[in-house]
Formats: structure tokens, C-alpha cells, sequence
């Protein structure tokens, strides 16, 4: 990290923190590559707590220079005024991503809002503290879509999506995860909404030795996909995509719906376009969801993909 970098990120930082949104965001998103030498790093806004995060390991010197700098940008007028009373440096590049407390009492658990509703984050922790900012318009687009809908949320995480579906008056939600724990934050996230826990499914499963269960809850009329790129031992991009896309079909509605992402920097929209087209042809593309802007990027094909497809005839049998 240059001085110039460093300097470019510190003008940045105090332009944010002087124009801050209501809710949580991103301020800051150097590995869309837009910022040379900052690429790397990654600001975020918890309302109250701000997150730096490194996913390359700096020398020594440049940490230095990094935690001067933000020691700085403490004391300036732009974090006086904005209400942030912590920061904090994630290092993302160790296995157990470190979390370093610069300023404030520690925290591990804090309350966030986005779009009105409120999730329960993990700080200090995890390497991922509860919910992926830069879903927050896939999350908007299932609310706005799920009014009367039976949804299934797979590889739901913390149940972002589940949340959303439920504020946009959805009969019901699947979600099916094989970490239990990160369901049972989900849990407590629809509880902070003041959720009918009734009408949302939990279920702590491996996706491929689940099958059964996932569509004796069905079918669906709307189906999110949203996996991570590699997960150790259950899960891979490459090898495990198009086993679910195959077997969309079976699980949706005759007028069904689909979100399918990916967030694999390597890997463009033509990966599920195509996918899609020779696994499950009566799906049709319809439309690739916009990234929040706060999430520039050199490459659209880097970024974030949230496509959504949908049913173009019933199956056989059904009208």
C-alpha cells in the first residue's frame, strides 16, 4: 500500500463518513479493482461500527501506515460527526481472519438494518459476519416478489433471504443449510423482525443427500440459489451448479421462479445463462439484477450475478 493509495482511501473514508446512509453499506469496495494498490481492502458501515478488512496480507510497514492512518481519520471532524464509535481491522487473509480492535470496547454481537429490517451480525468471530452487503438488492427484489409465494432458500446462510421473503408477505420459507448454527441465526433474525416463526422451515441438511425432504416441501414458486463458490467437502462451483440446475424443474410451480448467484469473481453470467439452458431448458433468462453501487467494479463480469429465470411453459399434464 503506497502512500498515494493510502492517501486516496483516507479522502475516500472522510468524503463517506460525511455523507453516511441511514443503514448499513458499503463504503468502500477496493477489490472491484477500480483503486490501484487498494485492492485488497474493504470499508464497511455497521451503523455505528466500522469494519476494515484486508484479504492480502501487507507488509509490515504498510500495516503501520494503514492503522496511522485510520488512527487519523478517528480523529478528524468527518468520524467525530458521524456517530462511529468503533473500528475495527479484519484480517481476512488468516485462517481464522483476525479480528483487530482499534477503537472502541469489543463487540461480538450487533444489531444492523437494511431495507427496515433488522439482522443480528457477528463480529470478531467468523470470517463472514452474518450477511453479504452486497446482496441487498437481491434481497429487495425477493421482498418485492414474494407477496402469497412458497420459497426455497437454499444454501441459506443466515436467512437474508428469508427475512426479505417473509417482510414481502410470503405463505412460506424453506430454508435449508447444513450449518445449523448459521440457521439458528437465522432464526433470530426473523424473531427481531417480530416473524410468525410458523410460516419459515428450517432445515440443517447437505443439499445432495436432501433431495426428498427439500421437495416434499414443494413445489415452489420461487427457488434462490445462492451457494458459495467452494465449500469444502459439499460444494464446488465447477463440479456442483448444474446438478441443482437439473433438478430445478421438478421443484417449482408451473409459473416458478428462480434466483440463481453466483459472486465467484471468475466466473460470468454466461456460467448459469448456459447452465441453465442445457440443464433446465423450460426455464427462460430473464433479467440479471443491478449491483448496489456502492459495489464498483472494472469487469461486470466480476461482480456480483443474480439472475433471474422463470417457467416458460407448465410441465406435462398441467395447464
Amino acid at each position: 500500500m503506497q502512500p498515494d493509495a493510502l492517501a486516496t482511501l483516507q479522502q475516500h473514508l472522510s468524503h463517506a463518513l460525511t455523507h453516511l446512509p441511514e443503514e448499513t453499506r458499503r463504503l468502500f469496495h477496493g477489490r472491484g479493482r477500480c483503486w490501484a494498490g487498494l485492492e485488497h481492502v474493504t470499508v464497511d458501515w455497521l451503523q455505528g461500527v466500522v469494519l476494515v478488512s484486508l484479504f492480502r496480507e501487507p507488509a509490515p510497514d504498510e500495516l503501520e501506515a494503514l492503522i496511522g492512518m485510520l488512527s487519523s481519520l478517528t480523529e478528524a471532524q468527518p468520524w467525530q460527526s458521524s456517530g462511529a464509535h468503533t473500528l475495527l481491522l479484519q484480517h481476512r487473509y488468516l485462517p481464522d481472519s483476525h479480528m483487530q480492535q482499534l477503537l472502541g470496547e469489543p463487540i461480538e454481537e450487533w444489531l444492523i438494518s437494511e431495507n427496515g429490517l433488522r439482522y443480528k451480525l457477528d463480529l470478531g468471530i467468523k470470517q463472514n459476519n452474518g450477511l453479504f452487503l452486497d446482496m441487498r438488492y437481491g434481497r429487495r427484489w425477493v421482498q418485492q416478489q414474494a407477496r402469497g409465494k412458497r420459497v426455497l432458500n437454499l444454501f441459506a446462510y443466515t436467512c437474508g433471504f428469508s427475512v426479505a421473503a417473509i417482510a414481502g408477505d410470503a405463505e412460506h420459507v424453506v430454508n435449508l443449510d447444513m450449518a445449523r448454527a448459521a440457521l439458528s441465526r437465522g432464526r433470530d433474525n426473523h424473531r427481531l423482525n417480530q416473524h410468525e416463526l410458523s410460516r419459515v422451515s428450517f432445515l440443517g441438511h447437505e443439499l445432495f443427500k436432501s433431495w426428498g425432504k427439500v421437495k416434499k416441501s414443494g413445489p415452489y414458486d420461487l427457488v434462490i440459489v445462492d451457494p458459495p463458490s467452494f465449500q469444502k467437502g459439499s460444494f464446488a462451483l465447477d463440479r456442483d451448479y448444474r446438478k441443482i440446475l437439473r433438478r430445478l424443474p421438478e421443484l417449482l410451480t408451473p409459473t416458478g421462479m428462480v434466483l440463481a448467484c453466483i459472486n465467484d469473481p471468475d466466473t460470468g453470467p454466461d456460467f448459469l445463462i448456459d447452465g441453465v439452458a442445457a440443464e433446465a431448458p423450460e426455464l427462460v433468462f430473464q433479467k440479471r439484477l443491478e449491483n448496489p453501487p456502492e459495489y464498483p467494479d472494472v469487469s461486470p463480469e466480476s461482480g456480483l450475478k443474480a439472475l433471474v429465470f422463470s417457467r416458460s411453459v407448465p410441465p406435462a399434464g398441467q395447464t
